[in-house]
């Protein structure tokens, strides 16, 4: 699959040969989802927590006499029945987190890439980097390629100017190369990859 080159300026810089097993494949959209489920569970904080009748501070004794009332037989007021009592069965600090097999990951990671392809969502950049770290530069640059809502992935370094101009710019992500995720991928409308990018790809799915 070839794919054309383009700088920053908007020129073209030749073109790039990309693996058909990387990027050519009929994208699964249930390989997908798992991947993205996995992802957003993992970023739970599951710090969610309630008090039950053994941890409300609240006199133990027993409301009234058993008998001859009318009402019914009660005995603590921390149950849940009454106001200002413990909460029966609420949530309590736990791992959302669920297992996903490394190549399950990867396999949705290649087909999540496919996916963009097949969308024409993917740009190839020459390189990510900036001669100023000025975010209007940046800016300017993008709206003249029609990068409006982008992820950007770059190769194991990040070029300093150029993340931190990219960082003010809303809609616009930068990542290395480590940091390529299906969930990320599918967010952005437009997939930017650098060469070095590609390269680290191809490398790690040789």
């Amino acid at each position: 699959m070839e794919f054309k080159v383009t700088t920053l300026d908007g020129d073209t810089a030749g073109s790039v040969d990309l693996s058909a097993e990387i990027f050519g494949l009929e994208p699964r959209a249930d390989l997908i989802q798992r991947c993205i489920v996995w992802q957003l569970s993992r970023r739970q904080a599951g710090t969610h927590a309630v008090k039950n009748r053994a941890e409300i501070w609240r006199t133990g004794k027993k409301m009234y006499k058993q008998k001859g009332t009318g009402s019914a037989r009660h005995g603590s007021a921390r149950v849940p029945q009454f106001r200002g009592g413990g909460r029966a069965f609420g949530p309590q600090p736990r791992s959302h987190a669920i297992d996903l097999p490394k190549k399950v990951r990867a396999l949705a990671l290649r087909h999540a890439l496919s996916a963009k392809a097949k969308d024409g969502g993917i740009v190839v950049l020459d390189k990510a980097a900036l001669d100023d770290g000025k975010t209007k530069t940046l800016k300017a640059r993008f709206e003249k390629l029609g990068l409006a809502n982008a992820l950007i992935i770059d190769g194991a370094e990040l070029e300093s100017k150029f993340s931190l101009a990219a960082r003010n710019i809303p809609n616009i992500d930068v990542l290395p190369i480590q940091g390529i995720n299906v969930y990320d991928i599918l967010r952005r409308n437009t997939l930017v990859l650098t060469r070095a990018a590609v390269d680290a790809l191809e490398a790690r799915f040789k």
